[in-house]
C-alpha cells in the first residue's frame, strides 16, 4: 500500500497520533518510528523501513565509515511500536524534540512512509514546494 494524502491532526497528551483510518492495516503488522531526514517524524512498516535502510546501505563497503555512520543514524534514531487498540501511536521524547512537534500536526503521505510534521513546520517547508518541483522536473526533462 502506498501512503498518500496529507492530513491535519492533533497529539493528545500523551504525545499519541490517532493515525487515519484508511492506513491502519498497512501497520498492523507494526510500526517504525524514525527520524525523518527532514525536521520530521516518519512513521513505517518493518519491510518498507528494512527495504529503505538497505538500499540506502547498498554500494557502500560494509566496513566504511559511512556505511557505519548510516547504520548508526538508521538504527540509533527508530523504534520498533505498534498501534494501540484505537489506531494510535506514542512518540516518544527525543523524537519530538528533533522534529519539533507540537500539539497539531500534520500527516504526509510519502508512498513508502508517513512523515508527521508540526504544522507550523510543515506550512514553511511547503511554501516553496510547487516552484521546487518545477525546478526539479525542468532538470529531469534536460538530462534526457
Amino acid at each position: 500500500m502506498a501512503f498518500r494524502g496529507t492530513f491535519d491532526h492533533s497529539l493528545d497528551a500523551k504525545n499519541r497520533l490517532t493515525v487515519p483510518s484508511r492506513h491502519r492495516a498497512a501497520l498492523a503488522d507494526g510500526v517504525i518510528l524514525a527520524q525523518g531526514l527532514s525536521p520530521c517524524a516518519t512513521i513505517w512498516t518493518p519491510s518498507a523501513f528494512e527495504a529503505y535502510t538497505a538500499s540506502a546501505l547498498e554500494g557502500w563497503p560494509a566496513l566504511s565509515p559511512e556505511a557505519e555512520k548510516l547504520n548508526r543514524f538508521f538504527s540509533a534514531y527508530s523504534l520498533d511500536t505498534e498501534l494501540d487498540a484505537a489506531g494510535r501511536v506514542m512518540f516518544p521524547p527525543w523524537l519530538m524534540q528533533y522534529a519539533g512537534l507540537g500539539k497539531e500536526v500534520v500527516i504526509s503521505g510519502m508512498g513508502n512512509r508517513l512523515e508527521v510534521w508540526d504544522r507550523t513546520t510543515w506550512t514553511q517547508q511547503n511554501e516553496s514546494l510547487p516552484s521546487d518541483v518545477r525546478e526539479i522536473t525542468s532538470k529531469l526533462s534536460h538530462a534526457r
